[in-house]
């Protein structure tokens, strides 16, 4: 065998027949593939519609019990605004496993498909071997997530996959994934006829004291019932600075004179990724307002939030969190 171990790395969402011709040419190529599936602590969306649990499932569903014995899968959390961190997660888990197993003499390599941008990832690892695949029948996720929860087509799997994607239609789960694709298709439709794609502005607050974050629970789609920082979209006639208080105030009805928490502000940031908004090209400006005191502002939901409530830090879950709110926060926060 060329290495010990070869690295995979994917959304997997689906798992389908190109992935499933990566993951066997790495087998013959190695002693044994690592499997991280990115993505694994987010809540479902059109983009990511199932949990990491459902994808391990599925990529085990494409190999027999012998293969399996050979195949390790990790969750991989994303980190969006901090590549190096992500990288390091990368080394962190390959190295726990191929080190501790087999010591520093470990030959390892990642193996994937240059598609685009998106797969840049693959030369970021210059102390391992890597090794290139091609396209297969130029299968692409998004073209089988598209069919799949718009008709129930079921296209480019394997067959125990596809088993499986049929029983997953008769859940809430696909419903709701369903719906919010739907929702979005409709949104869209406002400005197709529009002769450049738009690019939204918005803002958001992230509000902190003692310890707590000010967030509020989405009551309408996208992200129906989700918890997100304090937001929205910046009017024709305002400053960013303005619309955050603005926005802040509307969702939260916090009990802080607004001059109070203008003067709060410590730190602001565009956050700008491609993906953040399944709605199209979204850029927001995040605000981190730091108030004072001991005792926690009286707030209550208002506008577009369902519910508006403090969260000490320790007790926010990504999985919970609409779009990139979790990563603004930890950029902004730590």
């Amino acid at each position: 065998m060329q290495y010990d171990y070869l690295i995979f790395i994917g959304r997997f969402e689906p798992f389908h027949l190109g992935h499933e011709s990566v993951v066997t040419k790495a087998l013959t190529l190695s002693q044994k593939v690592i499997i991280l599936v990115g993505s694994a602590y987010q809540p479902r969306t059109v983009r990511n519609p199932w949990d990491y649990s459902e994808r391990e499932a599925m990529i085990r569903l494409g190999f027999s019990e012998q293969e399996n014995k050979r195949i390790l899968i990790f969750p991989l959390m994303d980190y969006i605004y901090n590549e190096s961190l992500w990288i390091r997660s990368v080394q962190q888990i390959v190295n726990g496993v191929a080190y501790n197993n087999i010591g520093s003499d470990a030959k390892i390599g990642i193996i994937g498909h240059q598609k685009d941008k998106s797969s840049y990832y693959l030369s970021q690892f210059p102390q391992w071997g890597r090794v290139d695949v091609a396209s297969f029948e130029d299968l692409h996720s998004t073209d089988i997530r598209q069919s799949y929860f718009s008709s129930g087509k079921i296209d480019g799997v394997s067959s125990n996959i596809a088993k499986e994607l049929e029983r997953f239609k008769a859940t809430s789960a696909y419903a709701d994934v369903a719906h919010e694709q739907r929702f979005v298709a409709e949104y869209k439709k406002g400005w197709e006829s529009a002769p450049y794609a738009p690019t939204f502005v918005t803002v958001d607050a992230v509000v902190i004291q003692s310890g707590h974050i000010l967030l509020i629970r989405r009551k309408a789609q996208p992200g129906k019932g989700l918890m997100a920082l304090p937001g929205g979209f910046l009017d024709q006639s305002e400053k960013l600075k303005d619309a955050v208080i603005r926005e802040l105030r509307e969702e939260t009805r916090i009990k802080v004179p607004a001059p109070v928490l203008e003067g709060s502000i410590t730190k602001n940031q565009v956050f700008d990724d491609p993906h953040r908004s399944a709605r199209g090209r979204t850029i927001t400006h995040a605000y981190l307002i730091e108030l004072k005191g001991d005792k926690l502002p009286k707030v209550k939901s208002g506008d577009d939030a369902s519910h508006a409530f403090w969260v000490p830090f320790g007790e926010i879950k990504p999985e919970m969190m609409f779009e990139d709110h979790y990563h603004i926060i930890q950029a902004m926060v730590g």
